[in-house]
Formats: structure tokens, C-alpha cells, sequence
């Protein structure tokens, strides 16, 4: 056998091994990919799939670990030198920062060179906590509607397995119809809040724009640039896919289910 006719036939054979797809999810997951459409995309496999092999390698979907593209101190206010990020504040704040400035500093005229150039500064910090309040808002709210839209497409698989087991079959049913349409109200928000998150980009135009940002970070809260990089480059087809899977497959659930219910009524009649 040839080298390379060994190579592919032993890489194969190791795809095929039992196990062997749920430990590359496992680890994609340990990586920082917890996007299960995703995940199940490149497998070539459904989702309930993912979340069966990635819970039989002891990892939970629906506990997210959290990585540096993951923002998590949404409610972490900002105060940066007085600055909170807040529109209508803006402005009394960066006046209140120059009256500390020129209180700390009577020495020097707050129109001379020393003051014009604190002045500039401020304007820059100003500025920069605006629009990285503004950005990274928008990037925690996006992601906390993608973790709860996976989390309710997972409910709607658990809720049609129950099915398979319920006593009380017609309000098993009623659970999973209500499990479907909230994953179509929760795909419908996440697509909201991604489009709204891809409408700002944050960047640094200037040094003082840069030392902002450093200031910022060093006060605790986090870098936005893997926040941003992980958002969907295209929520519309995203949605319409994830629209599409899930109505298909209630469609074909509905049609099992009238026939379960047919059959159980002839049963009864007889």
C-alpha cells in the first residue's frame, strides 16, 4: 500500500474510531467555539448529535464556559476618571474632570498649554468610554440572546424526546408546540440584537483614543476585539437557516404526532 493511500486510510479509520467525533467536540467546545449550529455544521450532524456526544464527554451546552470573547460584566458600570459613558451625562462630566484638574493644579492656567492639552485628553477619554459603553453593550446583549436562543432550540429537542415517555401525552405535547414557538421568538431576537451589534465597530483613531483604552481595560473591564470577531458575519442567513431546520422538523413532528393520535383513538374506539 502506498504512503499516502496509508495515510488517508489510517486518518480514516480514526474518524471512525468510537467516540472519536464526540472528543473533537468536546475539544472545539473546550476551545471556545460553543456556537452548537456551528459546531453541528462542520461535523456534518444534527444538533441534538452535538449536545449527545458533547454531554457524553462530560460537558454541559447549556453552561457556557467563559472565555476572553465573552463579555461578562454587562452590569459593571464604568466610571473611568469620572467618565460613565452616558450621552446626556458627557458633558458635565468632562467639565467636572477639568474643574478637578485645574483644583489639583493651581499653579498652572487651565487656558495655558498644561491645561489645553489635559483638556484634549479628557475630551479623548470622554469620547472613547462613549463608544466603547455603546459597543460593548451591544456585544453582551447579542451575546446573551445567542446563549438563550441555543438554549431554547435544545429545549424543543428535549421537549419532543419527552414525548417518547410521557403519561400525560397531550400536555407533553402542548409543551413542546410552546418550546417551538418560543425558539422562534428567541432566533428572531438574537437576530436583532447581532445586527445591532455589527452596526458599531470600536477602534482607536488616536494615542490619546489608545491610552483611553488601555485605562479602560485596566480598570477591569474586558477587550472588545474577540467579542467582536466572534459576532455572525451574516445573522440573516444564519436566522433563515436556523427558521428553516426548525420549522421543517416541526413540521414532520406534527404529521407523527396526528398519526400517534390517530392511532390511539381507533385503539380507544374499539
Amino acid at each position: 500500500m502506498s504512503t499516502r493511500r496509508h495515510d488517508v486510510m489510517a486518518a480514516l479509520r480514526d474518524w471512525s474510531k468510537p467516540g472519536r467525533r464526540a472528543d473533537l467536540l468536546a475539544a472545539a467546545w473546550q476551545a471556545g467555539e460553543t456556537n452548537v449550529s456551528a459546531l453541528a455544521e462542520a461535523a456534518r450532524i444534527s444538533r441534538p448529535t452535538v449536545y449527545a456526544d458533547l454531554k457524553s464527554r462530560g460537558v454541559d451546552p447549556d453552561h457556557r464556559p467563559k472565555g476572553n470573547s465573552v463579555i461578562t460584566n454587562l452590569s459593571s458600570p464604568l466610571d473611568i476618571e469620572g467618565f460613565t459613558g452616558v450621552g446626556e451625562r458627557m458633558d458635565a462630566e468632562c467639565n467636572a474632570a477639568l474643574r478637578r484638574w485645574a483644583a489639583q493644579h493651581p499653579d498652572l492656567d487651565p487656558r495655558g498649554p498644561e491645561g489645553h492639552t489635559e483638556g484634549m485628553r479628557l475630551v479623548a477619554m470622554m469620547d472613547t468610554v462613549a463608544r466603547y459603553a455603546d459597543v460593548r453593550d451591544r456585544l453582551a446583549r447579542e451575546q446573551v440572546a445567542r446563549a438563550e436562543r441555543d438554549r431554547l432550540l435544545h429545549q424543543v429537542e428535549l421537549r419532543w424526546e419527552a414525548l417518547s415517555t410521557a403519561a400525560a401525552w397531550l400536555a407533553a405535547h402542548h409543551a413542546y408546540v410552546l418550546a417551538v414557538d418560543e425558539a422562534r421568538i428567541a432566533i428572531d431576537m438574537w437576530y436583532e440584537r447581532a445586527e445591532s451589534a455589527r452596526s458599531r465597530s470600536f477602534f482607536c483613531s488616536s494615542p490619546r483614543d489608545e491610552a483611553a483604552y488601555r485605562q479602560i481595560q485596566e480598570a477591569g473591564h474586558p477587550a472588545l476585539e474577540d467579542a467582536m470577531a466572534d459576532l455572525d458575519p451574516d445573522p440573516g442567513v444564519t436566522t433563515y437557516a436556523l427558521r428553516a431546520n426548525l420549522d421543517q422538523a416541526h413540521e414532520r413532528r406534527m404529521e407523527l404526532a396526528a398519526e400517534t393520535l390517530r392511532l390511539a383513538g381507533s385503539g380507544a374506539s374499539r
